[in-house]
Formats: structure tokens, C-alpha cells, sequence
């Protein structure tokens, strides 16, 4: 596999290939039906499958007052492409400039100079160019004239339509088992741990810090999770996970994601990159009276984290 991140990375005997064009983000079952067909079209023909995403989201270049929390990073996402079925990924660097790019300008310059395209295929609301004035029908008839058949499928991946913004909604309303249904997989967050405040450990329940950034994390709550350092050996550990700012103690305003592993107090995870994945809901977050009354709950967290988590 190779991540290509501009179209000079692409090596110009790439030879034809099948594209599958989007933002792609999260990689959804809607995502992964696009791409199936595009691997079938691949194979029936012989062609390496080359998916392209475009980094960051277009949103957060045009209307960055409106862009979404994302979810997932373009490095995870190339890698949920490939799982998907892409051989190969460019990540193309969107800004003010490919913004202005009409059309057919993106057509020329992306998949018939650089990817030599042979078939393309998009979902069904696909649209690009300078000020969106492309879509499925102008792949079409550029394809007729550069040589590549084109195709818009609609994002399906059962009965409904899914679709990154119902992921987002799901997670904004905590349902973690919708973001699951709609993303084929439970939904996670990558990233460093940090060193906090110290004060899980001293509450007997200690955590790992994680940061959210900008990706989008579930509402404020308490779930049961896991916990995976990444590496060849990372093993997903069972884990109690919160999401919020800590309201019981003053002061604190910075949102984060915090996961305790269950009947864990051994392990050095600062500076360590780690997956933590949302498996259900708890409870909300709370604001409590007193520290012995947070210390009660969450040991009831714990339990209740262990029964979902089986």
C-alpha cells in the first residue's frame, strides 16, 4: 500500500487504474459499499483500486465556522481504506487553490494526468470542482471523452442511507450502538496519552488521558470501552471511559477522554499512542456532592462496565 499525499508523490508509471473518489471520513458501511463496487470493477478488469480523500476535510478550508468534528485522522483513514478494499490511497492536500479548480480542471489534472483512470466511481450526492458545479453527470461525460466509465452508488449499507453526519449525530446523543451500526465497527479515537492531573490514580481508579482534538468524541457520559496500545502486541484491554470535564471538581473546563482499565493499576501509558473504543453507555455525566459519592460511582461504573463488556 501507499499513501500518496500530493499528485507529484504518484508515480507516473502507475499504469491504469479504478478510483473511488470521497471525503471518506470514518469510513462508514455506506463508504464501504462504494468501494465494493469499485473493487469489483478492479478485479473484473485488471486494475489496481486507488481510493482518493482529501485532507483536511474540504469543509474546514471553505466554511471553517461550519466544518465537522471529524472522525477519523487521514492516516487511520487510509487505513480503513485499504481494509476496505483500496490498494493504494492519496490523500490530496485541499486548500483555497484546489478549491478554485473547475471541473474539469480536477478531472484533467487528477484522473487522467496523474491516475490514468479507467473507471471511477463516487457516491451518488458526489459533488466537486469550484463551487461544487460537479457531480456524477460530468464524470460521465468526461469519461466518454477521456476514456474512463463513470459511476455515482448510492451510500447504502443496509435499509437506510448512512452517512458521516448520522455517525456524528449518533455520538453527539451518546448512542455509541447507532455509530456502530452505521460504521460496521465500534467507534474509536486514536491518539497520545498525556500526563493530567493525577487525580484518578489518587481516587483509586487510575486513567489514561487522552486529548480528543479535533475529533469528534460521544456526549459528555460514562461508557464501557476498551483500551489498546498500538503495536503488534496491543492487546484491547476492558475499560471504564469518560468523556467530559470532570464537573465535580472547580475549576476544570478542558474536555477529555479518560479511560481507566479495569482491575488495572500497573500500567505506563504516558507518551504510549493508544485506540480507545466506545462500546455502550453508562450514565451521564454528573455533578456530585461530594468526592466520596464520585468514589462510590464509579467503583458502580466499574461493575456495570464489566457486565456490558461480558
Amino acid at each position: 500500500m501507499h499513501i500518496w499525499r500530493t499528485l507529484e508523490e504518484v508515480p507516473a508509471d502507475l499504469g491504469r487504474t479504478a478510483v473511488v473518489i470521497g471525503n471518506f471520513d470514518g469510513v462508514h458501511r455506506g463508504h464501504r459499499h462504494v468501494l465494493g463496487r469499485a473493487r469489483e470493477i478492479a478485479d473484473a478488469n485488471g486494475l489496481a483500486l486507488v481510493a482518493v480523500t482529501f485532507d483536511p476535510h474540504p469543509m474546514a478550508v471553505l466554511r471553517p465556522e461550519h466544518a465537522p468534528s471529524m472522525l477519523s485522522h487521514v492516516d487511520d483513514r487510509a487505513a480503513l481504506l485499504v481494509a476496505a478494499g483500496a490498494d493504494d490511497v492519496l490523500a490530496l492536500p485541499f486548500d483555497r487553490d484546489m478549491a478554485a479548480w473547475t471541473p474539469e480542471e480536477f478531472i484533467r489534472r487528477v484522473l487522467v494526468d496523474t491516475l490514468h483512470a479507467s473507471a471511477v466511481v463516487v457516491g451518488a450526492n458526489f459533488r466537486f470542482g469550484n463551487r461544487a458545479s460537479g457531480d456524477v453527470a460530468t464524470l460521465v461525460a468526461a469519461g466518454e471523452e477521456h476514456g474512463f466509465s463513470a459511476e455515482g452508488i448510492a451510500l447504502e449499507g443496509g435499509p437506510q442511507v448512512w452517512s458521516s453526519t448520522y455517525v456524528r449525530t449518533c455520538l453527539a446523543a451518546g448512542d455509541v450502538e447507532g455509530a456502530a451500526e452505521a460504521l460496521g465497527r465500534p467507534y474509536a479515537v486514536r491518539g497520545v496519552v498525556v500526563e493530567g492531573d493525577h487525580r484518578g490514580r489518587e481516587l483509586g481508579f487510575p486513567t489514561a488521558n487522552v486529548p480528543p482534538d479535533d475529533l469528534a468524541v460521544p456526549t459528555d457520559g460514562v461508557y464501557a470501552g476498551r483500551l489498546r496500545v498500538l503495536g503488534p502486541t496491543g492487546d484491547a484491554l476492558p475499560a471504564a471511559i469518560s468523556v467530559g470535564t470532570n464537573p465535580t471538581f472547580a475549576g476544570e473546563r478542558a474536555r477529555r477522554v479518560e479511560a481507566y482499565v479495569l482491575d488495572r493499576d500497573d500500567l505506563e501509558l504516558y507518551g504510549r499512542t493508544v485506540e480507545i473504543t466506545f462500546v455502550a453507555r453508562i450514565r451521564g455525566m454528573v455533578r456530585f456532592d461530594s468526592v466520596d459519592d464520585l468514589v462510590e460511582t464509579m467503583a458502580d461504573d466499574v461493575v456495570k462496565a464489566r457486565e456490558l463488556l461480558g
